[in-house]
């Protein structure tokens, strides 16, 4: 709540804080410009002034840097360093050749001062603004000269370089409150002081020199900022057209896949159903090994439409069916053993609910070890063995050697099918293990951890 004091000529004097440790916010435009600008100068120039900020390298992987040989490019990156110390020791010189005592050590210390703070821009520039211009009445006093004051050459050199770096250092905003701090000295200094006491007075020069300078160094920030944000953006759309241009390759390859596979797998399900119909009086192992054909071709229809879904989608959400777990394990079963496979289930250990990641990956493994022997060693037998154990779940499928001579030809693959099992143990942290069984088999052994009640809530 705030309240509005009436003055005696019936206007309002301004907006007054209920509370005394509320800040006054004045109503008139000038004045909220005023504090803002004047906020923003001590954002620029005073808050954390004296900060640790180093002059950065340049990038050796920018493409300036590209062009430099190897052998210089480690060298090459302190470029901006180098200038700044060829720029000092120019200050140096102007310093030493100029003024009435040459060679003097009160001319050498007035020449190293300016120096020193050029150099000083190299790791807290803001600080070296405020020393530069707080230097020059006592580089004045040490020199015994009153020419050019409040500016004597090495300060005058110093200090349109020093706002310049930092000027190419900060924001652009910074370069105007510099140039406005240092007419205000210069010219409060030209005011205070007697007019005896020097000849000309250097500030006009300086703020003319200064602004040119400036003026450049806030164009060259400018661009530079300008630059960057072109090759970001250049970066951003380059990336969205590779994205773009995958996700039309992975539509093209789902489009290809549902037109191969999904059309003849529609074929083989509708022939599996009119097949029976074809055979006057047929046994009932027949009808039941054409009902098997077509419930997988549907099941297979139904994984690949899920499968496409997750290639032609950007961001795929999961279907709403729920995944096969162990609990359905007996259907497959069911399903191979009507193909012809002779197999066998053991379970071992307290049966329980596991996370729906090690439940799916368990049945699909069980299911492309089965399938394997269908393909590879078909005739032979198999057996599935699952185990609960305390730290997680234990799978292992063997099957034994194919009959020999075998009725039906193995069929080839394209052996994806251990590195597939493979990936989804190392998914969930587990281990694998295959070997050839001493009677002419082969094993399939897994073990997928599953953590704790206590461990999983610590």
């Amino acid at each position: 709540m705030t309240e509005t004091t009436q003055t005696s000529g019936g206007g309002t004097r301004g907006t007054a804080p209920e509370s005394p440790y509320e800040p006054y916010t004045p109503r008139s435009p000038e004045a909220r410009a005023a504090m803002q600008a004047l906020r923003g100068m001590r954002e620029d120039l005073i808050h954390d002034a004296f900060a640790y900020r180093p002059l950065p390298r340049l990038a050796a992987d920018s493409p300036r840097m590209r062009k430099v040989p190897p052998r210089l490019r480690r060298y090459a990156v302190w470029t901006p360093h180098a200038m700044v110390a060829g720029l000092a020791w120019f200050t140096l010189m102007t310093g030493l050749t100029t003024g009435h005592d040459i060679g003097s050590p009160t001319a050498l210390l007035g020449s190293a001062v300016p120096a020193a703070v050029v150099l000083l821009t190299l790791v807290r520039p803001v600080a070296a603004f405020w020393l530069s211009l707080a230097s020059t009445p006592v580089i004045t006093v040490i020199g015994g000269s009153w020419d050019g004051w409040p500016w004597p050459p090495g300060s005058f050199v110093a200090h349109v370089i020093v706002m310049t770096i930092v000027a190419m250092r900060t924001r652009p905003r910074a370069a105007a409150w510099m140039w406005l701090v240092t007419a205000a000295y210069g010219l409060g200094s030209d005011l205070v002081t007697a007019s005896p006491y020097y000849d000309s007075s250097g500030t006009a020069p300086m703020l003319v020199v200064s602004a040119f300078t400036l003026l450049l160094a806030t164009v060259f920030h400018v661009r530079r900022e300008a630059a960057q944000e072109v090759t970001a953006q250049q970066t951003v759309t380059q990336q969205e057209r590779s994205r773009r241009t995958l996700l039309e390759e992975r539509t093209t390859i789902a489009r290809e896949l549902h037109d191969v596979v999904a059309h003849h797998m529609s074929v083989v399900a509708i022939q599996a159903e009119a097949a029976p119909y074809r055979v006057e009086n047929p046994p009932p192992e027949l009808e039941r090994a054409f009902a098997t054909i077509r419930e997988n071709a549907v099941a297979a229809l139904t994984e690949l439409r899920r499968v496409l879904g997750v290639v032609r989608a950007e961001d795929y959400e999961a279907p709403d069916a729920p995944q096969p777990t162990l609990a359905e394990l007996d259907a497959l079963l069911a399903n191979v053993r009507d193909a012809g496979l002779t197999v066998e289930k053991a379970v071992t250990g307290a049966v329980r609910e596991l996370p729906q990641g090690v439940e799916l990956s368990a049945y699909r493994i069980v299911q492309e070890a089965l399938s394997n022997v269908l393909r590879h060693a078909p005739g032979a037998s198999a057996r599935v063995e699952i185990g609960y154990v305390l730290g997680g779940l234990g799978v292992r499928i063997v099957n034994g050697p194919p009959p020999s001579p075998g009725l039906v030809k193995p069929s080839p693959g394209a052996g994806h099918g251990l590195t597939g099992m493979r990936e989804r143990v190392t998914m969930l942290g587990g281990e694998m293990a295959t070997d050839h069984t001493p009677d002419g088999g082969f094993e399939v052994a897994v073990f997928l951890p599953v953590a704790l009640a206590n461990e999983a809530g610590a």
